[in-house]
């Protein structure tokens, strides 16, 4: 029987999920959800109450989603980074001054030694790793839904699935999960509909150039 895991998306910056380059993928951030979360299984991120715009306020996204991604494969962390060297070079980390979507590359370990992994620079630094690493799994999805910063409001009945707090929520009601998958089919599947919510911050970094140091401080790298 699939769940439905959902959490509060504190920092929705490209990186956890990251829905481009054709899947959708959660390798950072969330280590319980990906320890335990299953191929059929969805995850589900909803809005955040205060988050910051690019001119500086604050907007209440609480309880409207933000993305929803269905399991399609499930694989280990070392798996993913070999996965991503052949296939999904793209999800690797690149400073790229063109590219931002680059920068949110959710591939930043480097498991060449997989005793030792090291981290590539991207949007997570050596205090994340531990947090990361207990995830051990990567979950990828080639059945999502992304909305970003064009959030859509769930209908009513659907409003006992959002968590309110920290941490998150699975949902085991077979009658839910199908009136979600119902209801959430309206929308084009595997489609970006809208930008991370805080695409702006990057922007901000490519307009600095080559100054790493203050391009590493300002990105928003929490979960």
């Amino acid at each position: 029987m699939s769940r439905l895991y959902s959490y509060v998306l504190r920092y929705d910056n490209g990186a956890a999920p990251n829905p481009f380059w054709g899947v959708c993928t959660l390798v950072i951030c969330k280590p319980i959800i990906r320890r335990n979360a299953q191929v059929g299984d969805w995850i589900v991120g909803t809005g955040s109450k205060n988050v910051r715009q690019a001119d500086g306020g604050n907007k209440d996204l609480s309880g409207k989603l933000v993305y929803a991604m269905k399991v399609t494969q499930k694989m280990t962390m070392v798996e993913y980074d070999s996965f991503c060297r052949e296939s999904l070079p793209d999800k690797i980390p690149f400073n790229d001054l063109v590219d931002w979507r680059r920068e949110v590359g959710d591939c930043i370990y480097d498991f060449t030694n997989a005793n030792n992994p090291v981290i590539r620079e991207g949007v997570h630094d050596e205090n994340n790793c531990d947090r990361d690493l207990s995830g051990t799994n990567a979950l990828l999805s080639s059945h999502f839904y992304y909305f970003g910063d064009n959030v859509v409001d769930l209908p009513a009945y659907l409003l006992p699935i959002v968590m309110q707090t920290q941490g998150h929520k699975v949902t085991e009601s077979a009658d839910i999960i199908k009136k979600f998958e119902s209801w959430i089919s309206q929308f084009p599947l595997n489609k970006i509909d809208g930008a991370p919510q805080q695409k702006h911050m990057f922007l901000k970094d490519c307009s600095v150039k080559n100054d790493s140091k203050l391009m590493k401080k300002d990105k928003p790298g929490g979960c």
